[in-house]
């Protein structure tokens, strides 16, 4: 009885553990899809979405951040800071520009898991 309790806490581990590397990949995949739509958000001039999407982005790079650092994880989100800032200044080209950054930290922090 006690090797079958054993096994049972042992594979209630491994599942924690996999399902927060889980949680951890999706928030970095949405951080990064809402950095893409930041950009072409700002790519259009539409800087309100731009801020909008950044912010978004910002807020699942942390949280990935949270379960699991990664310093691309923080140059995406100083990049997603610069953008934000650039967005609510209606500078959409220093936007699209802080945003492009984002998007290739953020994409190099999914594959480095």
């Amino acid at each position: 009885m006690k090797t079958i309790n054993t096994l049972s806490a042992f594979g209630l581990g491994l599942s924690l553990m996999f399902s927060t590397l889980a949680y951890a990949e999706n928030h970095k995949a949405e951080a990064t899809q809402h950095a893409i739509a930041a950009e072409e958000s700002a790519k259009k001039g539409d800087t309100a979405q731009a801020a909008e999407h950044a912010t978004t982005a910002k807020t699942h790079a942390e949280a990935a951040k949270a379960e699991k650092a990664n310093p691309h994880l923080d140059a995406g989100i100083k990049n997603l800071d610069e953008t934000i800032v650039h967005a609510k200044a209606g500078h959409a080209p220093m936007a699209a520009e802080s945003a492009n950054a984002a998007v290739a930290h953020l994409s190099a922090a999914e594959k480095s898991f």
